[in-house]
């Protein structure tokens, strides 16, 4: 069973410290929801987890299965089994849905595991149809010309196919209208089980009516301060997180502007390297 461990983990990006003594636990067959408004730095920790150059963390530590994450490269990370389904995923021209999929999934497997071209597009039909998605889509090259729907849900085409040990889903409820949001919750419900946990960021409650987590956990100024279950869900749903400034005495729960949480791949090293830079 898979455990990811994040403890007292301090990180900044730019001098500006965003990360403030986060701690964390997630195994398999567990779903977290981190939840809070925008700018607390909910995004900034699942990024800090997969390894994104822009933050550097000053404090505290990452593990999976007691393996040191922070000493591993991004791709290490993925290897090991992290997935981060993004925000805003980037377009990758020249470069098919099919093969990127194919070629992420066999990096993880040994020469004699490795999928056959038959093996994976069976699979990879089979996710397409629960999906509901576009028939052409293994043809199309990777979210180029997609639409903000069609990129979530291949998104979670990816961590269907991948299967990783931790997923962190990074508001795939943005964007979605409440057809497509059954949809990829349908789907996410059903990858539930023991080698899997789940971390879900979200800023409204309305993707957990259709996932349901175990424990909430509420991020403001950089740190959980409030952890429940479904009757936390519900309060805040019912009464926003005023009450919960107020109990805690928080005037302004922003650790950053609400623009630069989100971390794009086109900023990264990541959409360099497939540059040529």
């Amino acid at each position: 069973m898979p455990e990811l461990k994040i403890e007292n983990l301090h990180a900044r990006v730019e001098g500006n410290e965003i990360l403030k003594g986060v701690s964390l636990t997630v195994k398999g067959g567990e779903t977290h929801a981190i939840m809070g408004p925008n700018g607390t730095g909910k995004s900034t920790l699942a990024s800090v987890v997969m390894g994104h150059p822009r933050y550097e963390v000053t404090e505290g530590t990452i593990t999976l299965d007691d393996v040191d994450v922070l000493k591993m490269s991004v791709d290490e990370r993925a290897r090991a089994g992290l997935f981060l389904a993004m925000q805003s995923p980037a377009e990758v021209p020249g470069v098919t849905n099919s093969d990127f999929i194919k070629t992420a999934i066999n990096a993880r497997r040994s020469d004699d595991e490795k999928l056959s071209l038959f093996q994976f597009v069976r699979i990879y039909d089979k996710a397409v149809r629960e999906l509901k998605m576009s028939e052409d889509l293994p043809h199309r090259y990777l979210n180029e010309g997609f639409s903000g729907g069609e990129k979530k849900r291949n998104e979670i085409l990816q961590l269907k196919m991948l299967k990783p040990r931790i997923a962190i889903l990074d508001e795939i409820d943005s964007g979605l209208d409440v057809d497509a949001l059954k949809v990829v919750g349908d789907n996410v419900t059903e990858m539930k089980n023991p080698e899997m946990g789940m971390l879900l960021i979200t800023h409204y409650q309305r993707l957990l009516d259709y996932i349901t987590a175990d424990t909430v956990h509420v991020m403001m100024q950089g740190r959980i301060v409030k952890t429940g279950g479904v009757d936390l869900m519900k309060k805040i749903d019912e009464e926003g997180y005023e009450w919960i400034k107020d109990e805690l005495g928080i005037e302004d729960e922003r650790v950053m502007p609400e623009e630069d949480e989100r971390v794009l791949l086109e900023n990264c090293a990541t959409k360099e390297a497939l540059e040529g830079k």
